[in-house]
């Protein structure tokens, strides 16, 4: 689904990522892992075009990755974006519709969307009256109201109690087995451990250690993730 070959970034003096190479099986989720300022977010906001990499290519889908490929990416960030003075389903179907769906479209799979987050008391509210975890679900629902093919999630969990995590976790599932391909981007090893089929590991810009998950858990019997992410790291 996706081919990230040997991405470079600096910013400055500052190299952000060194040489990363990774595949996206298509079908798959896929887990980011890393300590804060490793790379990971450099490397997502490179895959949307947010920013552009000094070196290497991205394949979307077999052929070099275009703007045209970003609209079949659903892309949820670390940083919310909401506007906190229009109401949820105001600015829902408007986010919408950036991403091409027409206004009808966009509110009936909305309002589909709330009933099944159980979020539909807040259509009429300002956003600036919901918590932080009530905005991220917002968000979560526009990130993959437009099916696409790749969804993105920069720590998703952030804000959520354990209730509505799971929540997510099950419709992230969910929505896997109905096709798409998820990349998941923390620093939460037991979430990854949960939902992903496989995983890279970055540390100071480079990938340290990828392969999916059981084969990386088999060849450090004994060991949780955690305990994986620390002694790569460490070592």
């Amino acid at each position: 689904m996706l081919a990230i070959n040997n991405i470079s970034k600096t910013f400055g003096s500052y190299r952000a990522l060194d040489g990363v190479s990774l595949h996206v099986r298509r079908g798959s989720v896929f887990g980011l892992l890393g300590p804060n300022g490793a790379g990971k977010t450099t490397l997502i906001r490179i895959i949307n075009h947010i920013i552009r990499p000094d070196g290497g290519t991205l394949l979307f889908d077999g052929h070099p990755m275009t703007d045209a490929d970003v609209m079949q990416i659903g892309y949820l960030p670390e940083e919310r974006g909401l506007y906190k003075k229009m109401c949820v389903g105001e600015q829902a179907i408007y986010l919408a519709r950036l991403k091409g769906l027409d206004k009808a479209t966009a509110e009936q799979r909305l309002r589909q969307w709330f009933d099944r987050l159980e979020i539909t008391d807040w259509w009429n509210r300002r956003v600036e009256e919901l918590s932080k975890g009530m905005q991220q679900k917002v968000q979560f629902v526009v990130t993959v109201l437009h099916n696409p093919q790749l969804l993105i999630f920069d720590e998703p969990f952030s804000g959520f109690d354990p209730v509505n995590a799971d929540l997510l976790k099950r419709e992230i599932l969910r929505l896997k087995e109905q096709g798409a391909t998820v990349i998941f981007s923390t620093h939460n090893m037991p979430s990854a451990e949960e939902l992903c089929d496989d995983i890279a590991l970055i540390d100071h810009a480079q990938v340290v250690l990828s392969g999916s998950l059981a084969d990386i858990k088999a060849s450090h019997p004994g060991q949780d993730l955690d305990r994986i992410f620390i002694n790569t790291v460490i070592s």
